[in-house]
């Protein structure tokens, strides 16, 4: 719950910049020379790389928060197995136990999208963000049909 609270605080704040920008790309498009016209297109190009990238990264956290809810109705969610140092740090012996199962879950089952998800959660509880969002990106492709 804190984590949603936390991205749409930073999602509003973010919606603001790209307001305050866009005005400002908009009053230097009104003034007219060929400078303040290349500067105010130029600012306009923040906001709208910022509201593009947005706006899938709300989709995809939507989509994999759907996947979350029907693999926990279905009681298939997954359980944290990793063992960590008193410190709170992740024993990299066991990390590579629960990913060789993982993987051969997932290889086992390439087209489950469920595999997938128990993977991209055990990437994520070690901290491993880029294999944690490609492995969700798959699991959501796949339980959509693509």
């Amino acid at each position: 719950m804190r984590a949603k609270i936390t991205y749409f605080v930073l999602a509003a704040v973010l919606v603001v910049y790209f307001v305050l920008a866009g005005s400002r790309g908009y009053f230097l498009i009104r003034e007219g020379t060929a400078l303040t016209v290349t500067f105010g297109v130029a600012v306009l190009v923040l906001p709208a790389i910022g509201t593009w990238f947005l706006w899938h990264t709300t989709q995809f956290a939507r989509k994999a928060d759907a996947l979350s809810a029907k693999l926990e109705a279905e009681g298939g969610l997954p359980v944290d197995e990793l063992v960590r140092t008193p410190g709170g740090r992740i024993d990299r012996d066991s990390a590579d136990e629960v990913f060789a199962r993982r993987r051969a879950e997932t290889e086992d089952a390439p087209d489950d999208w469920r595999s997938w998800f128990r993977l991209a959660v055990a990437y994520h509880d070690a901290r491993d963000t880029p294999r944690a969002r490609k492995a969700m990106q798959r699991a959501i492709a796949l339980h959509e049909g693509k």
